[in-house]
């Protein structure tokens, strides 16, 4: 296989996740949504690898807004910014250890940049939040409390698993990276994601429907490892109950990303 940048291997990993097998809940080669279609997730991946390439021109608030602003001009709104927030350190260490020291080099401004970047997206956020991003009080508050973007990751983390990656040294992403490592082929994603959804529960679908649900689609995921269902039957499940487990799609992506960079083949 050829040498990829890691520009190229971002955008092969967005490209992957989205085009691969059924992905319970989630938008795959076999399904859309009705407001947000496959094409959509293959146009911000292709997008989003002219802001890849400036990444280590830039910090990583100021790649965050560029990638948003150059992937939410279309009907299908902006679906990768959970991606940017692991990719985008991922990309500026070389790797899941360079990040974890890209992260604590993050400035106040960075954290505005980010709460800029996430005023443009429609991402679901939990209401009654002091830190609300509509409120251009907020940003205020960034500077007067001097948080970086690490300190807005850590006061996120316990609702949010993407965020929690920030702090916790990318411990998912790891995660993802190494059961895709345990065998090469595009099959083992599917792999992959439904044994990460059997062991974790998603944070995006907590936040859409409360814990108790993303809790049940968990334990849903253990029946589909261990055989008792089909992941087809699991996917129509989730996608008849607006259960997609989002969060866990962009840990997948940096997983994917990061098995990349270590070896792991794709096309064989």
């Amino acid at each position: 296989m050829p040498e990829l940048s890691l520009a190229e291997t971002a955008e092969l990993a967005l490209l992957l996740e989205v085009s691969t097998n059924i992905k319970p809940g989630n938008i795959d080669r076999f399904h859309d949504y009705e407001d947000t279609k496959l094409q959509h997730f293959l146009a911000s991946a292709v997008l989003s690898r002219g802001v890849f390439e400036r990444v280590p021109d830039l910090t990583i608030g100021e790649a965050m807004y560029a990638a948003v602003k150059k992937t939410s001009g279309y009907s299908g709104g902006n679906t990768h910014f959970g991606a940017f927030i692991l990719l985008l350190p991922l990309i500026k260490g070389h790797g899941i250890t360079g990040a974890r020291d890209a992260v604590k080099q993050t400035t106040v401004e960075d954290a505005v940049l980010f709460y800029r970047a996430f005023g443009e997206t429609q991402v679901r956020v939990n209401k009654g939040d002091e830190m609300d991003i509509n409120d251009p009080a907020s940003l205020d508050m960034l500077r007067a409390k001097q948080m970086t973007m690490l300190d807005v990751m850590a006061y996120s983390s316990e609702n949010d698993m993407v965020a929690r990656e920030w702090t916790n040294g990318f411990a998912l992403t790891r995660k993802a990276a190494d059961l895709l490592k345990q065998k090469d082929g595009l099959g083992n994603i599917q792999q992959m994601f439904i044994t990460m959804m059997a062991e974790y529960p998603d944070t995006f679908i907590g936040k859409k429907f409360g814990r108790d649900i993303s809790l049940a689609v968990m334990h849903e995921a253990q029946l589909v490892l261990s055989g008792k269902i089909p992941i087809g039957e699991f996917d129509e499940q989730c996608i008849r109950n607006g259960v997609n487990p989002g969060s866990l799609a962009d840990i997948c992506i940096a997983g994917i990303f990061t098995a990349l960079l270590e070896g792991w083949k794709w096309d064989c």
